[in-house]
């Protein structure tokens, strides 16, 4: 069975205690006396499914009571481990400016260690401006400035990798360099990391798990993972440790960096956002991922929102086992995704588990906006079952409700090419404050997007787009929220996951049903606009349009019929829909009359030609005085009509019964009225086409009798 690591080996946790007195590394420790105990300080009982009592022999007790008992033992171990956290460090300028402000022997120390590996890539930044070669050298320092973040430590891994989301702030080249910041630190002794957990959970280590791997399997720069089994359960777990004295190095850091902050802000002028206050966003993040209580939390709302579908996992929390340094959860073996022929060994197909992870991507950032922000390879596990499971949520964020329409909004506006509409998207993104004038930028999208769209939308590639986006964000005074950023990273990484196993695949492409279903059945106010404007274009209905967003929606397999038709009804029949009222008229109006002088039109053509000339009086006479070219058009409209309903009909879960509803709908007032106009229109219409092949055919009389 494949892991994410290399062949370990489990040991003896009662072997372990007696070695954690002498440090592999050469480091005394002296344990305390109730760690060295046999014999727990408290008893535990894990808050995990537990088999059912037995009531004078009947073990049928209700369903819903076992639940009910088990999930109240769950939020108790939940609330215990939320005590053991109650003195988890949190993130305050405040308070690191009064702790280390009297420090100064530190802060001189740390402040040149910085400085010393910064100072020498600033100078070559210099040299390179000064020499013309800023451009060419970009790739080349963007690297180096990836391996001086690496040596500095995880406060700088950390910011490394926060700004390879901001293209606000750093070119394509460095965003590039700087994603590919990897938490590949040294591990730190194994006995600090037994004694933490010891410590932490207030229990000798053999009293909780009978084995435990003898180094790490994973080092991250805020702590490292082993692997080991529950005593009392025996459940396979995945015990993560945090690093010591991290809170320590990484306070000193941000009070420095965000010294340097102020300093930028007023002196750096190319600089358009407030560094501090996105030094003081990341921080609080960072300062978050390490109180690991509240990541069980975020793994647990998680696994609330997105694990409903079959082919997700989401690890389970072991509350009791769980504190502010110590998080205990479910194993989960798999193979990082990047690991293509070890997936394919299993007889698993990567671009299924990525298009499964683009799916679960968009209902996090579009449908409830609460998002894994830190989605790369070895996250991502491809399960021997093919699930993909997620893990480490130490970092999550969350869209606004309202941004969350705005993003599709502005996907229809790039599908439609109206960049006027696009630029204004930056308002409702909270990019731009709205006395910004965006009239400069509509150029700019111009240029790049004719230039990218040669082909159709569906046959972009994702990172071309954010490339071309980082630019424009580059140039002019956007102030990307972070939510966004970190939107364009996880794309981004699934697209180049994918990439790895098929060159040709299109994250854009994989999107669009979710995309299609969302603008056909959501009747949120903004995207029923979205979806009219995508509709309608100078008066006209695109019926072309329609056809594709169901072919399209057809695809998400959450996509309702029902949904998509009554909406859409409500809005055209609600007090607001007037305008949108004028345009289904003048548009049913159009498709009546396709589908009668269609008909005619094929009477006309089955007809011989003597029954033409006694009708028409001319065998070659055109069907009601249209031209070729207007039966074309009209045959071609019936047709798409057709085509369309074809579609409704063979969608899988139609029903004749999902009309009902419907027809309830067409009988308030508003629909009898403008069924009036209809038939009203179209009488019109076709009297007057009559009349015309009446007078054609009158002064074809009139000739020949002349």
């Amino acid at each position: 069975m494949s892991t994410v690591v290399p062949p370990y080996s489990l040991w003896r946790s009662g072997d372990a205690i007696s070695r954690l007195n002498a440090s592999p590394h050469g480091t005394s420790l002296v344990i305390p006396k109730f760690l060295r105990s046999k014999h727990p300080r408290a008893a535990l009982v894990e808050a995990r499914p537990r088999a059912v009592p037995a009531v004078n022999g009947d073990t049928s007790l209700p369903t819903q009571l076992v639940l009910t008992v088990d999930r109240t033992d769950d939020l108790q171990a939940e609330a215990r481990a939320m005590a053991r956290a109650a003195n988890a460090p949190f993130y305050s300028p405040e308070l690191l400016a009064n702790t280390y402000g009297s420090r100064p022997i530190e802060i001189l120390r740390r402040s040149l260690q910085i400085l010393v590996a910064l100072s020498s890539f600033g100078i070559k930044l210099w040299l390179d401006k000064n020499s013309g070669q800023l451009d060419q050298n970009k790739r080349r320092r963007a690297a180096e400035l990836r391996r001086i973040f690496t040596r500095l430590g995880p406060t700088f891994v950390k910011l490394g990798q926060g700004l390879s989301t901001r293209p606000d702030i750093c070119p394509p080249e460095y965003l590039e360099e700087l994603s590919e910041l990897q938490d590949g630190l040294p591990t730190f002794p194994d006995a600090e990391a037994f004694l933490c957990i010891e410590k932490e959970l207030g229990l000798s280590l053999d009293s909780i798990f009978s084995s435990i791997s003898p180094s790490p399997i994973a080092a991250a720069s805020l702590g490292q993972v082993y692997k080991a089994r529950l005593k009392q359960s025996g459940k396979v777990v995945a015990v993560k440790v945090q690093r010591p004295n991290i809170e320590e190095a990484i306070g000193l850091d941000f009070y420095l960096i965000r010294s340097l902050g102020f300093l930028i802000n007023k002196y750096v002028d190319f600089i358009s956002s407030d560094v501090v206050a996105l030094i003081d966003e990341f921080a609080r993040r960072v300062y978050q991922e390490l109180n690991y209580v509240q990541e069980g939390q975020n793994a647990r709302r998680f696994k609330k929102l997105y694990a409903d579908k079959e082919d997700v996992l989401v690890p389970d929390i072991f509350w009791d086992y769980t504190s502010s340094k110590v998080l205990t959860m479910e194993w989960v073996d798999g193979v990082k995704l990047n690991e293509q022929e070890a997936i394919e060994r299993q007889g698993l197909k990567v671009l299924d588990l990525v298009n499964t992870g683009i799916q679960c991507s968009l209902r996090q950032l579009l449908e409830y906006g609460y998002f894994h922000a830190d989605p790369h390879p070895g996250n991502l596990l491809a399960t021997p079952e093919g699930k993909l499971a997620f893990l480490d949520f130490g970092m999550m964020s969350e869209t606004p409700e309202e941004a969350r329409c705005a993003i599709i909004g502005h996907v229809v506006h790039m599908v439609n090419r109206d960049y006027e509409a696009m630029a204004r998207d930056y308002y409702a993104l909270d990019f731009l404050s709205p006395e910004t004038d965006v009239s400069p930028i509509v150029p700019v999208l111009r240029n790049f997007f004719d230039d990218t769209l040669n082909a159709t939308v569906s046959e972009l590639n994702f990172k071309t787009i954010v490339d071309g986006l980082g630019a424009v964000f580059y140039q002019y005074p956007f102030n990307v929220p972070a939510y966004y950023a970190l939107i364009l990273r996880s794309l981004t990484v699934l697209e180049g996951l994918a990439l790895y196993a098929d060159p040709n695949f299109k994250v854009l492409a994989a999107s669009y049903p979710y995309f299609a279903k969302r603008l056909l059945t959501d009747p949120n106010p903004y995207l029923r606009d979205a979806l009219i404007e995508l509709l309608f274009k100078d008066g006209k209905f695109r019926w072309s349009r329609l056809e594709n967003l169901l072919l399209q929606g057809r695809k998400d397999r959450d996509f309702s019929v029902k949904e998509a038709l009554q909406p859409v009804l409500k809005l055209l029949l609600g007090p607001d829909g007037e305008g949108l009222r004028a345009l289904a008229v003048k548009e049913a109006i159009r498709v009546t009359e396709a589908f009668v002088l269609g008909t005619v039109n094929d009477t006309y053509n089955s007809m011989p030609d003597f029954m033409r000339l006694i009708i028409f009086r001319d065998s070659t006479s055109r069907t009601l005085g249209m031209s070729n070219e207007e039966q074309g058009s009209m045959i071609e409209l019936r047709d798409q009509v057709l085509r369309i309903w074809r579609l409704l009909q063979s969608s899988e879960n139609f029903d004749p019964a999902l009309l009902q509803p419907i027809v309830q709908v067409l009988q308030q007032p508003e629909a009898r009225s403008l069924g009036g106009r209809i038939f009203s229109g179209i009488t019109q219409r076709l009297a007057a086409r009559l009349l015309q092949q009446v007078l054609r055919a009158s002064t074809t009389v009139s000739a020949s009798t002349v």
